[in-house]
């Protein structure tokens, strides 16, 4: 973080202070983090923080915006550079295991989030957020069967939950092997298993 958080106008602050929670959770147990450790680790008072957030879930709901704010963004452009649907799908692929092992604290945070009892806000965030990561996968689905590139027999539903799922084991599995950067070995080939699975028969 180059800004100092003591000079930033409100906006940057928060900005900050997200990408503070980030790398926290990239470093340690989410569910472990504290308004202490973020102002700490953004040169702050506790005080200083709550003057721009109310509360510790006021901080990860924003979390989940910048989330959904940056992943989708880039998920965006890189529909617009593919030269076809399945290429287009293969880029987001490719962009969203980037994305995760750039920031390893935000898979971290998400688990940890689904493990809590109840129908928080941040879970109703996560929903929103691949219920449209998922309409956009589907549409370029259904885009391919219309133009031949993909099989027309295919559930573009069934697709679209493997294409999300197989993202989710990469992410799990390089979890546990406390390896981000295995994502980035995997991820060609089980795209291209995917791209066996959905593509047209000859």
């Amino acid at each position: 973080m180059e800004s100092n958080p003591r000079r930033c106008p409100a906006d940057e602050r928060k900005k900050v202070t997200v990408e503070a929670v980030v790398e926290l959770a990239a470093e340690q147990n989410p569910s472990e983090i504290t308004t202490a450790a973020i102002a700490k680790r953004m040169n702050l008072t506790q005080g200083a923080l709550f003057r721009h957030f109310p509360s510790k879930d006021a901080i990860w709901q924003a979390v989940m915006d910048w989330v959904a704010e940056r992943l989708l963004g880039r998920i965006d452009k890189a529909i617009q550079s593919a030269s076809s649907p399945l290429a287009a799908l293969e880029a987001i692929f490719m962009t969203h295991i980037d994305f995760v092992t750039l920031h390893p604290g935000v898979p971290r945070m998400i688990f940890g989030e689904l493990q809590r009892a109840g129908d928080t806000v941040t879970k109703k965030m996560v929903r929103t957020l691949i219920g449209r990561y998922g309409d956009k996968v589907g549409q370029l689905i259904e885009q391919g069967k219309a133009q031949g590139e993909l099989a027309p027999e295919v559930d573009a539903t069934a697709a679209t939950t493997l294409f999300i799922g197989m993202i989710q084991g990469l992410v799990m599995q390089s979890l546990l092997a406390d390896d981000i950067y295995r994502m980035r070995l995997d991820a060609p080939g089980v795209f291209a298993i995917y791209r066996i699975g959905v593509g047209k028969k000859q």
